[in-house]
């Protein structure tokens, strides 16, 4: 399984979106690849992802995707996250 988690620069957000899954994901008991990005590499990155983390202000320059696009709000909120993901990949 693989999460991509992206932010338009793929250092801060994605990198903070990473970490979380990561802690949400042994929470849930699960395995993923978790792998933070950019907006402009997402193509690239998602072609074979199960998940997208991403803030609002980014859902509408996804485009088409088979993949689950997960809004984050809080992005320190491991609850949050944690409920997100266990819902996309339930």
């Amino acid at each position: 399984m693989k999460i991509v988690a992206i932010c338009g620069a793929g250092i801060g957000t994605s990198a903070i979106l990473k970490v979380n899954a990561e802690r949400a994901l042994d929470r849930l008991g699960l395995e993923a690849t978790v792998v933070a990005t950019d907006i402009a590499s997402l193509g690239a990155e998602a072609d074979d992802a199960q998940v997208i983390l991403t803030s609002p202000e980014f859902v509408a320059v996804i485009g088409a995707t088979t993949a689950d696009v997960v809004v984050v709000e809080n992005f320190f909120d491991t609850d949050e996250l944690t409920r997100k993901l266990e819902s996309a990949l339930g």
